[in-house]
């Protein structure tokens, strides 16, 4: 009984597997070209999945992607052309390396400029040192005198009119 019960385990993984793989019609005929297909699939984002390159997704626009991707490689563009192609489509955010652009850059180096300033500015109030305190006048110490000297009052909140059973504070 166990036999069968691995026979069947072992079945189930095969037919997993053989759903997995990608259709041998779309694969391209020339071994090199499908894997410099291939290695570009890992460099390119899917862009509804957004966190998968579109060799990992199952989206119906990641298979659309792949399908472009080896139609260029078919017809022998670069990576690089395939990339510009892709780009020229869909914008940077295709690709999960974008190249080095001066848009980027402000998008990487803001948060960095962002925490200079911060320090720049603690820098400068701690230079500036403690304010000093203007002394009371003799009024105002006298004031303070009877203040501590009188009792403190008793902290009781205000009783309101119950004789109608109405809480006065609602």
């Amino acid at each position: 009984m166990t036999r069968l019960k691995a026979a069947i385990v072992a079945l189930a993984a095969v037919l997993c597997l053989g759903a997995a793989a990608a259709d041998p019609v779309e694969r391209l005929s020339d071994p090199a070209k499908e894997a410099q297909a291939r290695s570009l699939f890992r460099q390119i984002r899917c862009l509804v999945c957004q966190n998968e390159s579109i060799d990992d997704s199952e989206a119906p626009l990641a298979g659309d992607l792949r399908r472009i991707v080896r139609e260029q490689i078919a017809a022998g563009r670069s990576e690089s052309e395939v990339k510009a192609f892709l780009t020229d489509r869909y914008g940077e955010f295709v690709l999960f390396r974008p190249r080095f652009s001066l848009g980027n850059a402000v998008l990487w180096l803001t948060p960095f400029a962002i925490v200079g300033v911060g320090g720049i500015a603690m820098v400068l109030f701690r230079r500036r040192g403690p304010e000093t305190e203007t002394p009371l006048s003799d009024v105002e110490e006298e004031q303070l005198r009877r203040l501590a000297q009188s009792p403190a009052p008793a902290l009781v909140p205000p009783q309101g009119d119950r004789s109608n059973g109405a809480d006065p504070l609602i």
